[in-house]
């Protein structure tokens, strides 16, 4: 067996998939009506109503989301096993580049089991207590890793990732063969962008809120001292768009590392960039990172 460090765990690879592969407002111009030549006429109701003419303007220009695609496949080369999704949240479209290969989550499945928590609690199912929402927001903010294994345990984590994939439709996710392995969820970033558009269109206000607000608040130095700043979280790569994301890194023996940036950019895009390069340090593996997200969000439009 060859050990996994991902965070603070240790997992165990037992055959390891490393790619597991508005519109605007009709505008109506009335046109001025034509000067009538002057005529007599002894009935004012026969006299007809002066003509007019009305345009409509075209639709606004829906962004290219996939227009940065191409570049950031270039950037990853053969070097980098890559899934990119966009799915823009005010019309629902979404484009991708390897976006249903799957991978193994690394701390990405903090977020799938605390969706699951709040549906749950919700429905009426469970009930948080302050401790418990505490961890959430250890989880989320500062991917504290000891939060997740308590939360993994006590709130019946492989059972919560399959419910989740199951109500989402998220049909390339599923709870890790090892269930003392939380880091090998497997994901997709077609799947992680759809997970997004569910916390953010159709989760209650106050849960919503909650999670938005802890990954808002996401320190730049994780709870094992990973600096988490990297991939949507990098404003070298991100420019001076606002975004906040759930991180994801893991080093998978001998040589794979995984980093993984899922989040919403310009509080309109969701995003996800999950990745796995081997044989490269921490550093080179993030500056590559970077590249593909920048190469992926350069041709958006701001908002």
């Amino acid at each position: 067996m060859v050990a996994i460090a991902s965070s603070a765990f240790v997992a165990y690879d037992t055959g390891t998939p490393t790619a597991v592969q508005s519109a605007a407002a009709d505008a109506r111009v009335h046109a001025a009506p034509p000067l009538a030549a002057a005529a007599p006429s002894a009935d004012p109701s026969t006299s007809s109503a002066p003509p007019t003419t009305t345009t409509t303007a075209p639709p606004a220009p829906q962004p290219d989301l996939g227009a940065g695609l191409a570049s950031a496949e270039q950037v990853a080369g053969d070097s980098v096993d890559l899934g990119v999704a966009v799915l823009d949240l005010r019309t629902g479209d979404l484009v991708g580049s390897g976006g249903d290969k799957q991978f193994y989550s690394a701390s990405l499945s903090k977020l799938l089991l605390v969706v699951d928590m709040l549906d749950r609690r919700a429905e009426g199912d469970l009930e948080l207590s302050d401790d418990d929402l505490d961890l959430v927001d250890r989880a989320l903010s500062y991917s504290d890793d000891g939060a997740m294994d308590v939360m993994w345990t006590r709130f019946d984590g492989m059972a919560a990732i399959d419910r989740v994939a199951a109500r989402l439709g998220l049909t390339g996710t599923h709870a890790p063969d090892d269930p003392s392995q939380w880091g090998e969820v497997v994901v997709t970033a077609d799947d992680m962008v759809h997970l997004y558009q569910y916390v953010l269109l159709k989760m209650p206000e106050a849960d919503r809120d909650l999670v938005v607000d802890a990954l808002s608040g996401a320190q730049e130095e994780a709870a094992d001292g990973f600096d988490q700043f990297f991939g949507l979280l990098d404003q070298n790569a991100r420019g001076s768009r606002a975004a906040y994301a759930k991180q994801g890194w893991m080093y998978y023996l001998p040589s794979d590392v995984y980093l993984h940036s899922a989040g919403v950019v310009d509080n309109r895009y969701a995003v996800a960039v999950l990745t796995v390069q081997s044989g490269v340090s921490t550093d080179t593996a993030k500056d590559k990172v970077a590249q593909i997200v920048g190469a992926t969000l350069t041709p958006l439009p701001n908002t």
